[in-house]
């Protein structure tokens, strides 16, 4: 069975794969003659890498250390290079430090500890982190939402964006956005949900007895909370079950992503409620804000009436 060892590499004329063999020698064939890394060697088998190397190590085949293959920088690489680039490509340019490091030859761990030491400070890891989330800017969303009047859907499709992206872009911004669904024959038409969220007693009473503060709309959520707040099981079930509100409601108050906050409160054992529809905060608040209007169009002689989320006067 042919190992690393061997001398045996892709030059030497062995064939790219042998499918037909057993697991073992395949794998052996692939890592050996091949010279490709368990990482690789583990979709192209259909198996995990661990298995891959768990194989190898029967085999008794050397497995070499993990990262023994990748490329060393010199040390003193890019020395040159001033904070004030590598901060410009990785805040303005959006580049990550594995592209920065292939770009300015500097060591990845030296371009974190040189942004850090800038003063940058450093996204959240994955692909998908809440820094690199596509956003629309708040002056394009307020021509074309609130000025032209064109739907969420319209806006998405005229941007090249998805309707979710709009709507959180908008919330995100403060900006009124209108009420989904059938136009209701009462009440109101649109919400300013971060502004009714922490209005809404409930919510503040949960906020202020676990310390979290009031953070105004005006931002994505990374700007308003560069630190995610933290959240614990029982913050997360009280703002879910006893407020009433949804899992992106919660990502605006405390800056955790909503999945995050999805999987806390499943780990807790709360029942998650289904997809569609509004969630208990969002009936209470429409329930308030149409009693509000109704009164007020009852009483035209009464002063202006303070009221809470609740409707009651306050």
């Amino acid at each position: 069975m042919p190992s690393a060892a061997d001398g045996i590499n892709a030059g030497s004329g062995c064939p790219q794969d042998i499918p037909q063999a057993l697991l073992p020698e395949r794998i052996a064939h692939l890592y050996g003659c091949r010279g490709l890394s368990t990482y690789r060697i583990a979709p192209v088998v259909g198996i995990s890498r661990q298995r891959v190397t768990r194989v190898l190590h029967r085999a008794g085949i050397p497995v070499k250390p993990r990262g023994s293959g990748r490329r060393r920088l010199p040390r003193g690489a890019g020395a040159a290079v001033p904070g004030s680039l590598l901060a410009d490509l990785y805040l303005r340019h959006r580049l990550n430090c594995a592209q920065i490091s292939e770009l300015t030859q500097i060591p990845a761990r030296t371009v974190q500890d040189r942004l850090r030491a800038h003063g940058v400070r450093l996204r959240t890891r994955g692909r998908f982190n809440r820094e690199d989330r596509l956003a629309v800017e708040p002056e394009v969303l307020a021509e074309t939402y609130l000025r032209a009047g064109l739907t969420s859907d319209e806006v998405g499709k005229l941007l090249g964006v998805s309707r979710a992206v709009v709507l959180r872009s908008a919330h995100d911004a403060g900006l009124p956005v209108r009420m989904g669904g059938p136009a209701p024959t009462r009440g109101p038409t649109e919400i300013e949900l971060i502004t009714a969220l922490y209005a809404d007693p409930d919510v503040q009473q949960v906020l202020t007895q676990h310390g979290l503060p009031t953070v105004p709309p005006g931002a994505p959520v990374w700007q308003r909370f560069p630190v995610p707040a933290r959240l614990s099981a029982d913050l997360a079930e009280e703002l879910y079950v006893w407020c009433g509100i949804g899992v992106h409601h919660i990502e605006l108050l405390t800056g955790q992503p909503a999945d995050t906050v999805r999987k806390l409160l499943h780990a807790t054992g709360v029942t998650l409620r289904p997809a569609g529809g509004r969630s208990p905060f969002m009936r209470r608040w429409r329930a308030s804000r149409a009693g509000l209007s109704s009164r007020r169009s009852q009483s035209p002689q009464a002063g202006p009436q303070v009221a809470d989320a609740d409707g009651h006067n306050l």
